[in-house]
């Protein structure tokens, strides 16, 4: 539909300078010019009418395209799960933004391409009118095509630092505002402010790099125009004088020429191209990440028995393996960086290792069908992200749990009368419960337990519940293979076996009263204490 009323334009403006030039020689004539008044009515009219209706297709093709790529987007970002390399504000930055400059090319270049058909189109009419007002107006290209060339290549650099240098300020922004209660309770704002704005200045720069070509451009396109314009009404005059021209051709010789010139003074799109090029090279990026293939295969019987085998990732565990039996309870238990969110991401399947590889009941966890694996592994983390309208749908979120198994599943998680006293009970909207983070952390215990999983994953999940609690909700859930991090000797203590990690890789693997009689163990939990 673009391209039509495009079309519909170009035609209508290539026609109306010769529909104005028959009616001023006809009322000029003093001839009946009912006829070519009308004609000059019904093209205008086409003109208006093809603006009008493409500045709203304009719009909708723009923000159909940039809610596809920001769909893609999406999805690109969720398959590589917890190995993205974008930054939350960077991502952001990215799918508002970047999204919706990068949907606005098609539009930009229909435009632009209407405007060379228009120019060559009053190129041709113009000589057909006269060829030496043609011979004119073509002594301005080559200097049109030096102003669009120069105007390419000062700009591209510009606007695309301006594009990265946003993503990374909006990274910083995100980051400082999930950290606000720490910045006001360590008295850092200032510091943090600076820390937020230091990539300003070379935004600063990239932007006034960015406007000086744009005015550079503008002011030198805004010269040309009636330069060419002062020059083909000279000869036009000239010809009027040799009765070679009326009145009427030298109205159409005007119209042509400012048509003609209408590539140059659209040069300035060119710096919305270039933008659009470098909005659609950051939305290339996030796509073009690799992602592994989807698994296909589904689970096979078992108890749910976990295996590393060589499992690496780069920077954050050496080659590891590792097998916690089925329905045991491990804890892993390690000093700070030592690997440990990263060991039971591999078990869970969150993150996939860079070389060897991870299983669960003898199936690796990459050919593993998604939804089957997600169906089996729970996993609770220290500080969830509840997601959901109300709190019953925030713990089943991701199942198909019914309300009976949503309150069994708090009760476990020790949270059910905290919730049953807010003003809504169950059904209050989630954000109106005020929850503190041990609320917080046990209504995500229970979204995982409510999947009734075969392997529960407990990310240091339960740090924020004192001990009392915490003891209550282990021995409250059902037999299952249970695989929690801890920084405490008391949950350590109750596990059939530790894993203790030190500089992402495995020291040793027994039960706690064992692994107690080491110094450096003992020290894990005294530095986490401190």
């Amino acid at each position: 539909m673009l391209v039509v009323v495009g079309l519909v334009a170009v035609g209508a403006s290539l026609l109306l300078p010769g529909a104005l030039a028959s009616a001023t020689d006809a009322v000029l004539g003093g001839t009946g010019a009912a006829k070519q008044v009308a004609w000059l009515i019904v093209v205008g009219g086409a003109e208006i009418l093809a603006d009008v209706v493409g500045g709203v297709v304009v719009v909708r093709v723009t923000s159909g395209a940039g809610a596809w790529l920001r769909r893609r987007m999406i999805d690109a970002l969720l398959a590589q799960k917890t190995k993205t390399p974008f930054a939350e504000g960077d991502a952001v930055s990215r799918m508002a933004g970047d999204a919706v400059g990068a949907g606005g090319i098609v539009p930009v270049v229909v435009q632009l391409v209407s405007a060379f058909v228009i120019s060559v189109g009053a190129i041709v009419l113009l000589a057909v009118l006269d060829w030496r007002l043609a011979l004119v107006f073509l002594g301005s290209i080559p200097i049109a095509l030096l102003l669009a060339r120069s105007h390419l290549r000062n700009t591209a650099d510009d606007v695309l630092t301006y594009q990265r240098v946003s993503g990374e300020l909006a990274a910083r922004l995100l980051d400082a505002s999930a950290g606000l209660a720490t910045i006001a309770a360590s008295g850092t704002a200032d510091q943090e402010a600076e820390r937020v704005l230091k990539p300003l200045p070379r935004l600063s720069l990239a932007g006034r790099g960015m406007w000086r070509t744009q005015a550079k451009m503008v002011w030198r396109a805004a010269l040309l125009l009636p330069a060419v314009e002062l020059a083909a009404l000279t000869a036009a005059g000239f010809g009027v004088l040799d009765h070679r021209l009326t009145v009427g051709d030298v109205l159409a010789a005007l119209g042509y020429v400012a048509l003609g010139m209408g590539l140059v003074t659209q040069i300035p799109l060119l710096t919305t191209v270039s933008r659009a090029r470098g909005c659609a090279q950051r939305v290339a990026e996030v796509l073009d990440e690799p992602i592994r293939e989807r698994g296909r295969l589904g689970l096979l019987p078992g108890s749910g028995t976990l295996t590393l085998r060589e499992a690496t990732v780069e920077g954050a565990l050496h080659p590891t393996t590792l097998t916690i039996p089925g329905g045991t309870f491990t804890a892993i238990v390690g000093k700070s960086g030592s690997g440990k969110s990263t060991v039971v991401s591999l078990l869970g399947g969150l993150t996939t290792p860079d070389a060897g590889s991870a299983h669960l009941d003898g199936r690796d966890l990459t050919i593993l069908r998604p939804e089957e694996l997600r169906a089996v592994v729970g996993y609770a983390f220290a500080r969830p992200h509840l997601l959901g309208t109300t709190v019953a749908e925030a713990v089943g979120y991701g199942s198909w749990a019914g309300d009976t198994a949503v309150r069994t599943a708090c009760r476990t998680a020790r949270i059910h009368d905290v919730l049953t006293r807010l003003p809504q009970g169950y059904h209050t909207p989630l954000t109106e419960t005020p929850l503190s983070g041990g609320e917080a952390a046990r209504v995500g215990l229970a979204r995982a337990i409510v999947h009734n999983p075969r392997v529960l994953i407990l990310d240091d999940a339960t740090a924020s519940l004192d001990t009392v609690t915490e003891q209550a909700v282990l021995a409250d859930l059902p037999a299952r293979t249970l695989v929690a991090v801890t920084h405490r000797a008391a949950l350590a203590a109750r596990a059939d076996s530790v894993v203790w990690l030190a500089e992402g890789q495995i020291r040793a693997i027994a039960p706690h009263h064992e692994l107690w009689r080491d110094p450096d163990y003992r020290a894990v939990f005294t530095e986490e204490a401190g």
